[in-house]
């Protein structure tokens, strides 16, 4: 995993913002774990957008899908989803750079699909993305299908953390959703690129950053009748 570190600017501007505020209830009823582009074009060695530390949260996720899922939460598995429609990000990409993407995340092919080696269950939401972030209108139905479900508050996991994750993150906050950003559950290329995410989204965004084993057992508390 990454060694998460916050900066001390960053802590001093999360706290000034928020004050020293408790971290966010888990009801597992109105929570969801959003778990972001774990896909065979992240994971498998030498596919087209390999992250290697994609394999080493892959634990983390799972813990906290199998946590929620048996408190009565929702685990929502995202896939990003190649898009031509797309022209004025894939338009200025430099010759030959945007087939592999297209071949790879196209629907239905195989990097495209979800890592086989993840808890995936029947009653778990598969979602396609055409954007960054899942909460674009009219690119990804994530927004709606929490809407649908009475969700407020959403778990962030996948990759990666400063790209599809960030930016899921930031769209979800202005959307009025409550977000935790699990920090050895999200992976990016390099500490450094994950840790301009955390704190970015700690000391802008008022998002949580926690622990997979201070999420389960939230989750646990709470699902037991306790204060998560």
């Amino acid at each position: 995993m990454h060694n998460t570190v916050i900066s001390a600017a960053a802590l001093e501007r999360g706290r000034a913002l928020r004050g020293e505020t408790s971290l966010l209830a888990l009801d597992p009823a109105r929570t969801a774990h959003v778990v972001v582009d774990l896909q065979v074009g992240f994971m498998a060695p030498g596919s087209v957008a390999e992250t290697p530390m994609n394999l080493e949260i892959l634990a983390k996720v799972d813990r906290i899908s199998a946590a929620l899922r048996a408190a009565g939460g929702v685990n929502v598995f995202l896939r990003f989803t190649y898009d031509p429609g797309w022209s004025g990000f894939y338009g200025r990409f430099a010759p030959g750079r945007e087939e592999p993407l297209r071949s790879a995340f196209t629907a239905g092919a195989e990097q495209h699909a979800l890592w086989p080696q993840m808890d995936v269950q029947p009653q778990d939401l598969i979602l396609d993305k055409t954007r960054f972030s899942a909460l674009i209108p009219g690119t990804c139905d994530l927004d709606a299908e929490m809407k649908a479900r009475g969700i407020d508050t959403l778990v962030v996991t996948g990759c990666v953390s400063n790209c599809c994750c960030e930016s899921t993150i930031r769209d979800a906050v202005q959307m009025n959703y409550k977000v935790v950003f699990v920090q050895d559950g999200n992976a990016a290329a390099s500490d450094s690129d994950h840790n301009g995410a955390v704190a970015d989204l700690y000391s802008l965004f008022g998002c949580d950053i926690s622990t997979a084993d201070e999420v389960v057992k939230r989750i646990k508390t709470a699902a037991s009748g306790g204060e998560a």
